[in-house]
């Protein structure tokens, strides 16, 4: 019989020498090898797995069907040690994730959120966050990824920004425009002036001179949204931080339609921008406003009525 705690610690170390973060996967597998032994399992069957996947009361559908993909990848690896092991069926507990609509931030959202940041203290703070959020507007970049840049990934001279070990474990180098460059660099010298000595190598830094906490800029972002006065319609989503990514990504389609740019060629370069393990994850985004439907639509009628 197959040491099944052994066998997940090699499962997930493979994994994760591959590029995977598995985050919360050695509990969820601890918890599972528990259950087979609790219920003298000889190994891993499907009927076990949809028994356990199914046992906590009222979760979501989509936390139900997370719990047996771990298990199903898990299995997966089983399977080639021991062909007694049943492989859960990729339609068992499917589910297709719903993504809503987000609230997409207007020009005159951001220039507001950013002249909220003014009112924020000590002076630090609000450059800092001034910072944060223009970067993350201007790039389409994770939160994470912007607190983690160091001082080393900032190149004021190259104009490019360095982004290492994020999702997927990818690294990527982002060319930022001018603006941004100046907008960075002004940042810099007044960190220089307020915090003259930093609690390490972190670019964007707290009062403290430390590495911003992701829970600070949430809460922070919330306040500024209520002070610059940006609510979402009534039906549309609720404006959220992950949202100036979803702005970035529909503006620079929307812009590439309008000037007539080849939008498929060049939506690779885009999803490579943005850190997209695949471009699928970029298209999600031309359904994402309906401007961007019908500019797509219009092209679309041109080529139609265009020499066949």
């Amino acid at each position: 019989m197959t040491d099944l705690p052994a066998a997940a610690g090699e499962y997930l170390a493979i994994r994760r020498a591959l590029g995977f973060k598995l985050r919360g996967h050695d509990r969820l597998l601890a918890e599972f090898i528990a259950f087979l032994t609790d219920t003298g399992a000889p190994t891993v069957t499907a009927a076990a797995a949809l028994a356990w996947a199914t046992r906590p009361p009222q979760l979501q559908p989509v936390r139900y069907a997370q719990r047996l993909s771990v298990v199903r990848g898990f299995a997966g690896y089983l399977y080639a040690l021991d062909v007694a092991v049943e492989v859960p069926p990729l339609d068992l507990l499917s589910y297709r994730r719903q993504r809503r609509t987000p609230y997409l931030y207007s020009h005159a959202d951001i220039d507001a959120l950013l002249a909220a940041t003014d009112l924020l203290r000590p002076s630090l703070r609000a450059a800092t966050y001034r910072g944060v959020f223009g970067l993350l507007a201007v790039t389409g970049m994770r939160v994470g990824e912007v607190i983690a840049l160091d001082d080393g990934d900032v190149d004021l001279h190259a104009g490019t920004v360095m982004i290492r070990e994020a999702k997927f474990g990818k690294h990527r180098r982002l060319p930022v425009h001018a603006s941004t460059v100046t907008a960075l660099r002004d940042y810099a010298q007044a960190r220089a002036q307020l915090c003259s000595r930093p609690c390490g190598s972190s670019f964007f830094v707290s009062t403290r001179g430390t590495r911003l906490i992701y829970h600070c800029v949430h809460t922070t972002f919330a306040q500024l949204l209520t002070r610059a006065g940006i609510t979402a319609p009534a039906g549309a989503g609720a404006p959220t931080i992950h949202g100036l990514r979803h702005r970035f990504a529909v503006a620079t389609l929307r812009d590439w339609y309008r000037a007539g740019v080849d939008v498929t060629a060049r939506l690779p370069a885009l999803s490579a921008y943005m850190g997209h393990a695949h471009p699928g994850s970029t298209y999600w985004y031309l359904s994402a406003a309906p401007e961007l439907l019908a500019l797509a639509a219009q092209r679309l009628e041109r080529a139609a009525g265009g020499p066949r």
